[in-house]
């Protein structure tokens, strides 16, 4: 029975293998994206001088800013449905960032592992399976909750444990609408141009929000 029960699924599990396998095409893109968005990351950094003139009454209120940090694991993760796409395109963006030169320096790198991991379990808590508007929106979330709570320990050691928890909420709502709901818009609007005709998210924009 279990030699039959075995039998029976290795197809299943060889289709498996061969969707979680990376191929060199995978790997083009999602460093192009890498690329791409790091380029939004530095721009996106210069920014932050000018915002924080209007959060200076209330510095917690910075979090919501902080989703377009996050575009580039969610955008990775959606584009190449394999694991470690959205570290690994989170990853470039922030190195193309540090090469380019922003305020933040490279603390850049250590933001986009642990903002690339967030979005990753996003994806995993799906098992790399459903790549809809509500697994964009939890990887958007979690990349953000991963981003306040990194802050909160780099950046903002000082404040109150308040000041932190209101950061650390809204930079989750920041990530799950800006790199979250924004990303996905993406996708389906870049896989009606064909664009990603080569790639498992050729259909995006035919699949079903939920």
């Amino acid at each position: 029975m279990s030699k039959s029960f075995a039998g029976e699924n290795a197809p299943q599990a060889q289709q498996q293998n061969k969707k979680s396998t990376w191929r060199v095409v995978d790997i083009v893109v999602v460093s192009v994206l890498g690329v791409a968005v790091g380029v939004i990351f530095w721009l996106w950094s210069a920014g932050y001088g000018f915002i924080s003139a209007f959060t200076a009454a209330f510095p917690p209120i910075g979090g919501l800013y902080g989703g377009g940090w996050l575009i580039a694991g969610v955008l990775g993760g959606l584009v190449i449905r394999k694991p470690g796409a959205a570290l690994y395109c989170e990853l470039i963006a922030a190195i193309v960032e540090g090469l380019l030169g922003t305020h933040f320096g490279f603390t850049v790198l250590l933001s986009g592992l642990v903002q690339g991991l967030g979005a990753e379990l996003g994806f995993a808590i799906f098992r790399y399976r459903k790549f809809n508007l509500l697994a964009a929106l939890v990887a958007g979330g979690l990349a953000g909750l991963a981003m306040g709570i990194n802050d909160s320990v780099l950046w903002n050691i000082v404040w109150a444990f308040e000041w932190k928890a209101v950061y650390v909420v809204l930079a989750i709502i920041s990530g799950a609408v800006i790199a979250g709901l924004l990303s996905w818009l993406a996708v389906r609007g870049l896989a009606r141009t064909g664009a990603l005709s080569n790639l498992p998210s050729r259909n995006a924009a035919t699949e079903r929000a939920v």
